[in-house]
């Protein structure tokens, strides 16, 4: 134990030092309030007996301050700045991000850069990064932890647990990732993106989503010249290891293939963080215009879009995002006039629904021709089961192999003896005619003797007269 200690002074254990590893090798940079509230949600709902917010959020986070605490000792952490709340930062060095790694089973060279001196520009960027994060993700508390604790703390908790899902987990995200639109994904060129946040969660219905944060300083034409980049990453091809040529983005991530002749690009998601002083729905509407040529599908007379080459924006609001999460209907598509969910504005509902007419339409159509091909089999079995014979002894109905039996055959097939007999009369009559051929020959003997003793007696008579 003295060892240990000796060893890790803050007494962290191997669960702790891994959930700040694998949250600052995602977020890059963050307060140890953040590490804890996506790593151990249920701390939240802990330590309300604590006099101040500061005591509470101070024994809520000492668990994870500890940990952080030996990670600097092992040179895998340092201090990041401060927020001008007082919060600190933390991030994590080159070889905290190589440890983090291991934790996320990633490639190093996809874990991005150190995020050191984030904090001396007050990192207002960064920090909307992770709420948006953490907006996204929406930790469910751990129940079973929390049964001593007051009547109203559980009730919050379990709101929090019956809320709707978030989606995926810590590993599904990265931030800061680059786009290029030249060079290498290790060293990219110019013109690229840097996309703020990107989700790989397919379990969630979203194989790949990038998520650009705006907080409303930036005007429609800057904005419009980020979307310009993405289209470029997005439309740029390579060579796989394979030989073929494929979308860069395919390389590293996997998304299912679309439909033919309407294969969008990957979507992208603004969110819109209302701290600068534009008016975000007046820059969306601006965005849209510029940006037309990207998103605007193919009108079908189906009664909908198709968006081959195109690419999906999708815009919602923090606020909107932090109350109702990545389920409710708060994400706004280009091009389309209501709010709908994730999975509708990212997808195309009304191909959909005109594919399920389809389908119906076509399935019932094959159900009417079973049942039509079910009434033409019943009708023939009718009518054949009307021509089908009866034996002429026993009135008994032919079998499908005696009728078989009875019915004209090749010159060669021999002659069928009693085709209007049922196999059981036609085994009666031959056992008869067998009889009858045993005795047939004592009874012709017999039969022919009497005359000959007549005709004998006859003879004699006049032989001897």
């Amino acid at each position: 134990m003295a060892g240990k200690r000796e060893e890790d002074p803050a007494g962290s254990s191997n669960n702790l030092r891994g959930d700040v590893l694998r949250v600052l090798g995602v977020l890059k940079v963050a307060t140890v309030e953040q590490i804890q509230q996506i790593s151990v949600p249920h701390l939240s709902y802990r330590h309300t007996d604590k006099p101040t917010p500061a005591k509470r959020k101070q024994a809520r986070t000492a668990a994870h301050t500890g940990a952080l605490s030996d990670l600097r000792k092992h040179g895998l952490a340092e201090n990041g700045g401060q927020l001008p709340g007082g919060d600190r930062l933390r991030n994590l060095t080159p070889m905290g991000l190589k440890a983090a790694a291991r934790e996320l089973g990633r490639p190093v060279g996809e874990m991005g850069d150190p995020a050191r001196g984030a904090g001396r520009t007050g990192a207002s960027h960064p920090m909307t990064v992770n709420e948006a994060v953490l907006a996204l993700l929406r930790p469910k508390p751990d129940l079973a932890k929390l049964v001593s604790e007051p009547a109203d703390v559980r009730a919050a908790a379990q709101a929090a647990f019956d809320a709707p899902a978030g989606l995926g987990t810590i590993a599904s995200y990265a931030t800061e990732v680059a786009l290029p639109a030249t060079g290498t994904w290790a060293n990219p060129g110019k013109g690229g993106a840097q996309a703020d946040i990107v989700i790989t969660a397919p379990e969630d219905g979203v194989p790949l989503l990038f998520v650009e944060i705006d907080n409303c300083f930036e005007s429609a034409q800057v904005l419009a010249a980020k979307i310009d980049k993405y289209m470029r990453f997005s439309q740029r091809k390579v060579k796989d290891v394979d030989g073929r040529e494929r979308p860069m983005w395919r390389t590293r991530w996997w998304v299912p293939d679309g439909r033919r002749g309407d294969q969008p690009h990957p979507p992208l998601l603004l969110v819109f963080n209302r701290i600068g002083p534009r008016n975000p729905n007046t820059v969306v509407a601006r965005l849209a215009e510029l940006t037309e040529r990207h998103w605007k599908g193919t009108w079908y007379e189906g009664g909908f879009h198709m968006y081959d080459g195109k690419l999906p924006i999708v815009v919602t609001g923090m606020k909107q995002l932090q109350e109702h999460g990545p389920a409710g209907a708060v994400f706004r598509r280009f091009g389309r006039p209501h709010n709908q969910t994730r999975l509708e504005a990212i997808g195309n509902p009304r191909r959909e629904a005109h594919d399920a007419r389809q389908q119906a339409e076509y399935a019932a159509r094959q159900r009417e021709h079973q049942e039509e091909l079910r009434r033409i089999a019943a009708q023939h079995k009718a009518e054949r089961e009307a021509r089908r014979p009866v034996c002429a002894d026993c009135g008994t109905r032919f079998t499908d192999e005696r009728w078989k039996a009875i019915e004209p055959a090749g010159w060669s097939a021999p002659r069928e003896t009693h085709p209007h007999l049922c196999d059981d009369c036609k085994q009666h009559a031959h056992a008869a005619e067998r009889q009858a051929a045993q005795a047939g020959p004592e009874y012709e003997e017999h039969d022919q003797a009497v005359p000959e003793q007549k005709a004998g007696g006859t003879w004699l008579s006049r032989f001897r007269g």
